[in-house]
């Protein structure tokens, strides 16, 4: 008899329990967006985002008995045995699983998931978008890919994938704004070193925090990358289905606010931390729960 088959309710159950735990705790921006959605799929996203943040804290935190790279190779393997039914003592591949099977999700979206957040472990430089390209399109895009999926959306367009993409890397352009004093901070730098030299900004710049002319001038130029994404993030709307356009929508709007923030700033990363307050993600939720009731149609630009 194989795993799959000994797995009971109970213990299926148990694990959607704790992927909605670690959801819940540490989803922060992207848990406020699946209060919309219907019980199934709502926790079919829990089980996703608890796979994702696993994945991505094996490559940040600290190994303890192990290397980084021997966990991700362990990580890599148990996600192999859970496709194939055999979850170890994990709480978290259950449902994970049992979402993929559920949802038809490709499997090798997650060796690609895996693939991108391997590059932390040895790369801390980029030195073209080209490159940030690539390592977004696998932590950010390839996301995108598997949420439509757990939605639903039209596999006839194919633009899906397309905006679908520009969505995760609109998203990921974002946090790394955010985020670029924490990075240079871990002695990350994120933004293409093709960028710093054209605005001349150098890396003892980002250390010291120090923001002139040069530093406001490639995020904003690197900002209005982000908008274009963005743009084409809206066009995936009308082609994702009722169901989980409101959960898109709310992500949009999140992710698109901390990029206002930084906007209305000034440019400066340094000064405080851009982020979305906690009642104004409240009004997103009940403003596109409202929309979705009314049947509000979505904007095609």
């Amino acid at each position: 008899m194989s795993p799959t088959l000994t797995l009971s309710k109970e213990k299926l159950a148990e694990s959607y329990r704790y992927c909605e735990h670690v959801a819940k705790t540490q989803a922060k921006n992207f848990y406020y967006s699946f209060l919309t959605l219907p019980p199934e799929r709502k926790a079919a996203m829990c089980a996703i985002y608890a796979f994702m943040r696993y994945s991505d804290d094996v490559s940040d935190e600290a190994a303890v008995n192990l290397s980084k790279e021997e966990e991700m190779r362990e990580w890599r393997t148990a996600l192999e045995r859970a496709f194939e039914g055999d979850y170890g003592d994990s709480l978290i591949l259950p449902a994970f699983h049992d979402t993929v099977k559920k949802h038809h999700i490709p499997q090798h979206y997650f060796h690609e998931l895996i693939d991108g957040t391997e590059m932390d472990l040895t790369i801390t430089r980029y030195e073209t978008f080209d490159d940030l390209y690539l390592y977004c399109y696998r932590v950010a895009s390839i996301v995108g890919f598997v949420c439509i999926h757990v939605w639903g959306f039209d596999e006839a367009n194919s633009k899906t994938l397309e905006y679908a993409e520009a969505c995760g890397l609109a998203f990921q352009l974002t946090n790394i704004l955010r985020d670029v004093k924490e990075d240079i901070e871990r002695d990350r730098v994120y933004l293409p070193q093709e960028d710093l030299r054209r605005f001349g900004v150098t890396e003892e710049q980002l250390r010291s925090g120090v923001v002139e002319e040069n530093l406001r001038a490639l995020i904003k130029f690197e900002a209005g990358r982000a908008n274009e994404y963005y743009r084409q993030a809206n066009l995936l709307l009308p082609l994702v289905s009722p169901a989980g356009r409101s959960t898109l929508r709310i992500m949009i709007q999140i992710y698109r606010g901390i990029l206002t923030s930084i906007e209305r700033n000034n440019y400066n990363v340094y000064e405080k931390r851009a982020r979305v307050s906690t009642p104004r993600k409240l009004g997103i939720v009940a403003g596109a729960w409202l929309q979705s009731r009314l049947g509000g149609k979505e904007r095609r630009a």
